[in-house]
This record gives structure tokens, sequence and C-alpha cells, in this order.
């Protein structure tokens, strides 16, 4: 029988860990497959009395969660496929339902739970570029642009801002604010002001390189002014929440990025400085310091990169 935590969200039946791991016997040419469905969907990492990060098993768009006496806010959406999960997981949190969700850009795997959510009653809220992306399909730049349908009108922000707006929830400020173009050039970053914690998106990663969204008016080079925002912000107590990585963060860790970041502009501009092509820097294995660290994604390397580092350069000259 469900709760009534699951009826008020309207939740489907769970398969059981049992169920799973007999099936992974009986077919044992799918078991990674078997133990890969029998994770949770979600890992809750507690960061405040009120603040929490859902870092989802398949690595994609870290949720953050605000509760309190007052409200319920959500940070991004995660897929449609993981929203009764992430209910769930809300519902360990607080006893109160899902308010809002605020998107910080418009990738998938940060809007597409936004039709389910709003059928449960959630209030959308993202920055006016995010809602006018929705009114086409979407592209995103990995293996050289991948599409996706357009999203669902249901899925669309009903609630979005040019510059900034603030929710005052669970005695606190909450601010959201349009970062200087860098992962897109509608990315929001979200400051939980009482509590000290900032959420930002896919402008911060800590696994992997940056990945810059051209198609969405992504920048190379704000994404350092971006980060620059950010640290200007933090102090040393500040826990930050990464849009892609396992674990929460703080300022050493957006310095760390940042000076990748810096690092490699000024690698790449030497060498443009020097008289190289585009090609022959590509040969220059310019990134070796960093790969280890950041190259882990096959998905998107410093080799996807490059070349928008280069023409940002280039185009400054």
């Amino acid at each position: 029988m469900l709760s009534a935590r699951e009826n008020r969200f309207h939740l489907g039946p769970v398969v059981s860990l049992a169920a799973c791991l007999i099936l992974s016997v009986i077919f044992s040419p799918v078991t990674l497959n078997a133990q890969t469905a029998s994770r949770p969907a979600f890992t809750s990492h507690r960061i405040t009395d009120s603040i929490a990060m859902l870092e989802p098993s398949d690595t994609n768009g870290n949720v953050g969660v605000f509760f309190g006496e007052e409200a319920v806010l959500l940070v991004d959406s995660h897929y449609e496929r993981n929203v009764e999960d992430l209910v769930k997981e809300v519902a360990k949190l607080s006893d109160l339902p899902i308010s809002f969700a605020v998107n910080t850009h418009i990738h998938p795997d940060h809007i597409g739970g936004n039709a389910r959510l709003a059928g449960y009653g959630v209030t959308l809220v993202a920055h006016d570029r995010v809602r006018l992306r929705m009114l086409k399909e979407l592209r995103i730049p990995r293996r050289g642009g991948i599409t996706f349908p357009q999203p669902a009108e249901a899925a669309r922000p009903i609630i979005t801002y040019s510059e900034a707006l603030s929710f005052h929830l669970n005695d606190e400020e909450v601010r959201v604010f349009l970062a200087p173009p860098a992962h897109t050039d509608g990315d929001s970053f979200v400051h939980f002001v009482e509590s000290d914690v900032l959420h930002l998106g896919d402008v911060f990663r800590t696994n992997m390189y940056p990945i810059i969204d051209q198609y969405n008016g992504g920048s190379f080079l704000g994404m350092i002014e971006a980060m620059e925002v950010a640290i200007e912000i933090a102090g040393p107590e500040t826990k930050v929440i990464p849009g892609h990585g396992g674990e929460v963060s703080d300022l050493e860790g957006m310095i760390e990025v940042h000076g990748m970041l810096s690092s490699l502009r000024d690698l790449v501009q030497g060498a443009i400085d020097s008289g190289a092509s585009l090609e022959e820097i590509s040969a220059m294995n310019l990134s070796q310091e960093f790969d280890e660290r950041w190259g882990g994604v096959p998905s998107w390397t410093f080799t996807d990169l490059l070349p928008i580092i280069d023409s940002e350069l280039r185009a400054q000259r």
C-alpha cells in the first residue's frame, strides 16, 4: 500500500531490490544492467539543516533542494524518467509538497522533469532565454551536436526574469541571477544567502572539462568571468553545488576550476601569438597537465574544447 506521501504525488510501484537481484542471477548476460537498475536513482548529500544536493546515479544534473517550514524549492528537475524518485527523495527531507523549481539552464538533464513537476502543482522559474528556447527543438553540443524534441508546453517556466529575482522563504533570501554567458547565455546562479550556499548549475563542474554550448550562446571566456563572479560572492565557509560531480564543493574547488580555465586560455593564446594554426595547436598536447584530472569523460574532452577557445581568442585580435 502506498504511503500518504506517495499518494500525494501519485507515485507508481517500486521494483524491490530482491527482485532485481533475482533477475540479475537468472539473466547473467545482463548482470551489469540489473545492478545499475538496482542502484538508487539519487544519493542525497545534506549540506545544511535546510539544503541538500541530490546526486543522480547517472551523473547528470545535480538537483538542489531547499526546504523549511514554509515551502520546498528545487534547483533543476533532472529527467522526466526520474521525477518519481526525485519526489520520494524530497519527501524524506520535508513533509511539504514542492512549491518551486528553478531551472539553471536549458539542457534536458536540468529541465526534463519540468512537465511532470508542473502536473504536481510546482511553479517553474527560469531566465527569459530558457523559456524562449523551449519554443523549438533543443540542441546540445556533445558528440558533434545532438537534438531533442521541443519540450512540452507544460514544461515552460511560468515565471521568468531578465537580470535577477529573489525568493523570501523559510527565513532566508534565495537570490537567482543571470551569470555572464558561460555554459549557455541563460545560466542562472542560485545563492542561498543566509545558508552561504551556491548552486552554479553547469557553469561549475567538478568531474570534467567545461562544456561550452555555442548553440545556446555559451562562451569560454565568459565562463572564466562567471567563475570570477561566483568566487567574489563566496567566502571560506561557502558550500557550492556543482551541476555535475559527486561531491559538494567549496571556494577552493571554484578556484581550482578557474585556474584550469585560465591556464588553458593562456596556453592557447601563447600558441596563437607564436603564429600556430588550430591544426598545429591541436598537435601540441597543451592540455597534458590537466587531462588526468579533467579529461575522463570521452564525450567531451580538450579536443572538443580547443576549437572554441581558439576561435574566441582569435576573434579578440
